[in-house]
């Protein structure tokens, strides 16, 4: 059996949620697709909406669940489980309010930082030991409540940043399914402005938990 990786972008289905800053998983995974011309099947599977192809040489599917972002768990189980993907294979993509907008931070494994989709795919896959591409989106102004701000649309002014940092994150996701998630981590951990493809700097060994 060919072995199969699963890519999981994390944000909440709607209209009316679909640019936010929490949806930048949802992102990144759109943009994913198109640039590798894939498409989302017409039927969601495990309540998710996904696109089945080849990158890099190696059989993937794309996933964006539709349960809502703190139930994510039961969607990115059910896929694990019915084409047998180990949490090796599973790279999750998710927001991250304590890394400034265009930061990119990739682990092997880890815990959930607090962030609730991360936490159900923890408890419901019953590991921490997967790949993740945690995506800077910055903290609230002032006294904003974080949960509100997690729903509201990027500024105008930081979108060309965000742009350019999915762009890189799709980079990230193709160097760690051609060469590994070290390789991945050297080359797209940190900021636009702090690093280039042309010229990456070693980093220290992975940590093992966030």
């Amino acid at each position: 059996m060919t072995e199969r990786y699963l890519i999981v972008g994390l944000g909440n289905p709607g209209r009316e949620y679909q640019d936010t800053r929490h949806n930048v998983g949802f992102r990144c995974a759109d943009a994913l697709v198109k640039a590798h011309g894939l498409s989302y099947d017409a039927r969601k599977k495990s309540k998710a909406k996904i696109a089945d192809g080849t990158i890099t040489g190696k059989r993937v599917l794309i996933a964006k669940p539709h349960t809502f972002m703190n139930l994510s768990g039961s969607s990115v189980q059910g896929l694990a489980s019915f084409y047998q993907i180990p949490p090796s294979h599973i790279l999750v993509i998710y927001d991250d309010l304590d890394l400034p907008p265009g930061t990119l931070r990739i682990r092997p494994k880890g815990g959930s930082g607090g962030h609730r989709g991360m936490t159900d795919i923890i408890n419901k896959l019953g590991s921490q030991d997967f790949p993740r591409i945690r995506f800077g989106i910055g903290r609230p102004p002032g006294q904003m409540d974080p949960a509100a701000f997690v729903l509201h649309l990027f500024d105008a002014d930081d979108l060309p940043l965000i742009e350019q940092t999915v762009e890189r994150a799709i980079k990230a996701v193709e160097t760690w399914l051609s060469d590994g998630i070290d390789t991945a981590m050297n080359r797209y951990n940190g900021t636009t402005d702090s690093r280039t493809e042309s010229n990456p700097e070693p980093q220290s060994p992975p940590e093992q938990a966030d």
